[in-house]
């Protein structure tokens, strides 16, 4: 008999669920130095409810075929908005900026925000100026059985306020 088996036949008879509550009482315990003992603190009515209610969580859409054959089509949409926004040719190899914007459309097209996930410090100019041009762009084309989702794009943006966005690039110069 190994000093552990012991051990391992009442961790095998005991039910996780129980452990599970054994440790989670722990948190109650008394603090060191005070004689009431550590309960979980519930917010204060106001802080409860925030005047700019914000969604608990929010999914990125896993890039499924289908949803990077929709980020193509978006991306071709806001191509055909902007004709003369559209950076021609291969980009610069130092562009001024790249910002990845999270889109969430609706199950019409509709943009229903407009998020970032990277914004340059140095440009802090052109995440409203790219938020701008995704929500003037809206609808989208419709997603059909795709539904609303959250589909991500990069947008490498020039110096000269035009761009490109990385579904549709042409690549990037050398020099």
């Amino acid at each position: 008999m190994t000093p552990f088996s012991s051990f391992d036949r009442l961790r095998r008879a005991l039910p996780p669920a129980l452990i599970a509550l054994t440790l989670g009482g722990c948190a109650l315990m008394d603090k060191p130095g005070t004689d009431e003992p550590t309960r979980p603190e519930t917010p204060a009515p106001e802080a409860a409810a925030p005047s700019n209610p914000v969604a608990a969580v929010r999914l990125i859409t896993a890039q499924t075929p289908a949803v990077r054959a929709y980020r193509k089509v978006g991306a071709e949409a806001i191509y055909k908005k902007y004709p003369k926004r559209i950076y021609r040719g291969r980009i610069p190899p130092l562009v001024y900026a790249v910002v990845v914007v999270e889109t969430d459309i609706d199950a019409q097209g509709n943009v229903t925000n407009v998020t970032f996930s990277r914004v340059p410090s140095h440009a802090p100019e052109v995440p409203p100026k790219i938020a701008e041009l995704v929500r003037a762009a809206s609808p989208l084309p419709n997603p059909g059985k795709l539904g609303a989702h959250t589909y991500v794009d990069t947008w490498l943006w020039d110096k000269s306020g035009n761009f490109q966005l990385d579904t549709l690039t042409k690549g990037q110069r050398s020099r």
